[in-house]
């Protein structure tokens, strides 16, 4: 090649789908350190265990986290379907140790053995959104008692979430955000009800079927000015809050941006609408 020929360009939207995918990784494993942390700190804090036994247990499960870190990303990758039942059992051992350990009662209900299998992308999601959507009621530090419930109509999967906390809990709370965005990703829908003194319930519906791989975001053609302007916020780091702030808008206003962005790109969440933008 000449000094003057010109160098081929890359593939641009190959290289942002991989950049897209490397968010979506990080945030996986994200989740689960999250929940690995939560674990940890509940054992640590638990009055059942004298100092010797939180250590052994701690040492064992920041072990056993640590391996499931490291073999998440080739299970990933190699499971085109899971059984619904198989994926409902690494969502129970995800959660086991907040469990085990903590003042949070998990119960879980299994889905029917006979339900459709999950695509793999639809499996990991659920799996996401069930985790940080318990860490939220962990958050809320009244609740004692969470049940758990996956179940398949054959088109879609079902969730359903239930705690005894202070019953104050509502989509629009930024605990409930990742969970939130996550669906809408999907093309699903999330819904709370909540009644003070009594709990929240968490019902989400997740179609099976995968939705169809984003344009790269160079190529989406219908965003608006304004959606423009949060995109460029978004990829800033800035809240909904400063966001609303700086544009002179509400927060739900802000909410609403967010989310068709998220719809029109296929991200589900924002840090991969960032990555993605960038």
């Amino acid at each position: 090649m000449s000094a003057n020929e010109a160098v081929p360009e890359v593939d641009s939207p190959a290289l942002r789908r991989a950049h897209q995918d490397g968010a979506r990784a990080i945030s996986e494993l994200a989740d689960r350190h999250a929940v690995a942390l939560e674990s940890l700190l509940a054992i640590l804090r638990s009055d059942r265990l004298d100092d010797r036994a939180a250590r052994n247990l701690a040492i064992e499960s920041a072990a056993n986290a640590l391996v499931q870190l490291r073999v998440a990303s080739d299970r990933q990758k190699e499971a085109v379907l899971e059984p619904v039942v198989g994926a409902f059992a690494r969502l129970q051992s995800d959660l086991r140790p907040l469990e085990r350990f903590g003042n949070l009662d998990v119960q879980f209900i299994e889905p029917p053995a006979t339900g459709r299998a999950l695509p793999s992308e639809v499996a990991h999601a659920a799996r996401a959104i069930v985790r940080n959507s318990v860490l939220a009621i962990v958050d809320d530090t009244t609740a004692r008692r969470v049940r758990i419930q996956w179940d398949c109509d054959g088109l879609n999967l079902l969730i359903g979430i239930r705690d005894d906390g202070r019953g104050e809990l509502s989509v629009s709370d930024d605990a409930l955000r990742p969970a939130a965005e996550s669906v809408v990703a999907l093309n699903g829908d999330l819904a709370v009800s909540s009644t003070e003194g009594w709990g929240s319930a968490i019902d989400i519906r997740l179609p099976l079927d995968p939705p169809a791989a984003p344009e790269p975001l160079t190529e989406v053609t219908e965003l608006s000015a304004r959606e423009r302007e949060v995109l460029r916020l978004v990829v800033a780091g800035s809240r909904n809050r400063e966001i609303a702030s700086t544009l002179g808008i509400s927060d739900n206003t802000v909410k609403f941006h967010v989310s068709n962005l998220l719809r029109k790109t296929g991200c589900r969440t924002r840090g991969e609408l960032a990555s993605l933008a960038r």
